[in-house]
């Protein structure tokens, strides 16, 4: 039979439908939660601050008049103290400035809720991913939705980790009250992480749930999602490693399933678990196949040398997720014997523990755990994009650097030359702009290019210098063509290539340091432009630049050529 579970206190409630059995529980006291005073018992006191008094003066002479061996006339029975109002009404406000206390602390736990909301949804606004950049990131961006829907619906991750054969999938099975994961004997049954509802029977309509629903404390009506992983000593060792990794990431309690004394595989994979910060709960499961001294030896063993160091004793918890119990049959022959058949479950234990856990920190838990993997999440994110945008930008770099070069290398003209030049740059670095997301106009390019030129200093002289000797000397041979027979024509490239290389090279340094500052948010930073200049030059191998941009060109102008006798 099903039986509603219920815990309520002064400020939070905890209402499940768990299958439990019906077992019968002594009376406990009821706590005290509150006094019902009327006038007449407030008769001759005045409620000062947090205690309630006589008048000054009748204090001041009691108090003068009091002796050491007036104790022994004190009337210490529980009789007398309990119909002394001044002590009764201290607890009553005692209780209340507690409660306040509390709510204090379920508000605080709600305001930090609603601003991991707003942080994670602030992380899915400013990726600002374009349709290109999202391809091979459709993994981590559902991840990152999920975390948002996650807040959003107040899910709480559960998930149980442990070797094969430890029972994990039927302690999930007895915590959902039905059989939903798949048991059994051999390796491999869970390959991947299976996920549930923790559902049960509602107390009122006896309907089934979809999903088990808990008030937390400041959290409201929250769901339970119970997750399975495959064997930490599964033979593909190193898939589900990464698997398991993932998993304890998004998780928001961790439940480790052993069967008795720890071996070193569990000893070492628990450590790593711990490592992820989350609340485990280390469960010794199938104590219903160790007789009861046993058990306590290998519990002891567990608590006081194993985990000693990992975990506290209140993290440890003892369950039989499907336990077998010896049920009298008469054979044909009339003898009697014995036959194993399933018992019920002993998890409540667990239950309450789980329970526990969520109550008392269950929105902060849920709220640090997604806020902390959705920035893990949101920074692999950054950092894919980044480099998608850094790929796009340094081939605009290069369509820009290998334009400028063909663009001085045909033209024998200096003014040509130079206008060309600028035309190209500042285009290149509108596209750029473009691509990083930053709103920039003509005018605002030709202003960076302006400012990235002066720092530049070195590089852009002897571009300078180049194009006006250089484009000199080619109008000469080009005028020279018809004349010699076209033998002028044999140095002309050679000098054009050497200009055209000259003038690649500076766009190329005026590509990266534009991309530099657009990654940077349109900043040069602390240092300014003319450090950051400074150390992108530094980098560049210009020799290595300069033979790429003379072999590409002249395969261009080969291709021209042959175009052109064709």
């Amino acid at each position: 039979m099903g039986a509603a579970l219920q815990r309520q206190d002064q400020h939070a409630k905890v209402e499940l439908a768990i299958p439990v059995p019906v077992v019968p529980t002594p009376a406990m006291p009821q706590p005290r939660t509150g006094f019902n005073l009327d006038d007449s018992d407030l008769n001759g006191y005045e409620l000062h601050g947090s205690e309630l008094h006589g008048s000054e003066s009748a204090a001041a002479a009691h108090w003068q008049d009091w002796d050491d061996a007036d104790l022994h006339s004190l009337d210490l029975s529980d009789a007398a103290l309990e119909t002394t109002p001044p002590f009764t009404a201290s607890l009553g406000l005692e209780n209340e400035l507690e409660e306040v206390i509390q709510e204090f602390e379920a508000m605080q736990a709600e305001l930090n809720y609603a601003q991991a909301q707003r942080s994670v949804q602030t992380l899915v606004d400013r990726l600002d991913l374009t349709p290109q950049e999202q391809q091979g990131l459709e993994r981590e961006l559902n991840d990152l939705e999920q975390m948002r829907q996650k807040l959003e619906h107040q899910v709480v991750h559960i998930a149980v980790f442990g070797m094969v054969g430890r029972g994990k999938s039927s302690l999930l099975n007895a915590l959902l009250g039905r059989d939903i994961f798949v048991t059994g004997p051999i390796h491999g049954v869970t390959r991947n992480s299976d996920r549930a509802l923790w559902a049960g029977i509602d107390p009122l309509t006896g309907k089934q749930q979809s999903g088990l629903r808990i008030s937390l404390q400041g959290v409201g009506q929250s769901r339970i999602e119970l997750i399975d992983t495959p064997g930490i000593d599964e033979v593909d060792g190193e898939k589900r490693e990464q698997l398991a990794r993932q998993v304890a990431k998004q998780a928001d309690l961790i439940l480790f399933v052993i069967s008795g004394d720890m071996t070193k595989v569990e000893h070492r994979a628990l450590t790593e678990l711990r490592q992820a910060s989350k609340p485990i709960l280390l469960v010794f499961n199938k104590i219903d196949q160790y007789p009861e001294t046993d058990r306590q030896a290998i519990y002891a063993k567990i608590r006081d040398e194993r985990v000693r160091e990992l975990l506290s004793p209140d993290e440890i918890v003892m369950a039989a997720a499907s336990p077998l119990v010896a049920k009298p049959v008469r054979r044909e022959d009339g003898s009697v014997g014995a036959k194993l058949v399933a018992a019920q479950p002993q998890v409540e234990a667990l239950k309450l523990k789980i329970l526990e856990i969520l109550h008392r920190e269950g929105k902060a838990l849920v709220a640090l755990n997604t806020l902390l993997y959705a920035n893990d999440l949101n920074e692999q994110l950054v950092q894919r994009k980044m480099q998608i945008r850094e790929h796009s930008a340094n081939q605009i770099i290069w369509k820009g650097v290998m334009a400028k070069a063909l663009a001085i290398a045909l033209n024998p003209i200096t003014v040509v030359d130079i206008v060309s030049s600028l035309a190209i740059d500042v285009t290149m670095i509108l596209t750029l702009s473009r691509l990083y997301g930053i709103e920039m106009t003509h005018q605002g390019a030709v202003n960076l290019l302006q400012k990235i030129a002066l720092a530049m200093g070195g590089i852009s002289a002897s571009e300078l210098v180049a194009n006006l000797g250089l484009s000199s000397l080619k109008s000469l041979l080009s005028l020279a063509a018809p004349v010699s027979g076209g033998v002028s024509l044999i140095p002309y490239l050679s000098v054009a290539l050497t200009q055209a290389g000259v003038a690649g090279i500076s766009s190329y340094g005026i590509g990266q340091v534009t991309k530099q500052y657009l990654a940077n948010g349109a900043s040069w930073g602390p240092d300014g432009p003319k450090t950051v200049v400074q150390q992108i030059l530094s980098s560049l191998d210009q020799s290595y630049i300069l033979d790429r941009i003379k072999d590409e060109l002249q395969d261009r102008l080969r291709g021209r050529a042959s175009m052109r006798l064709s």
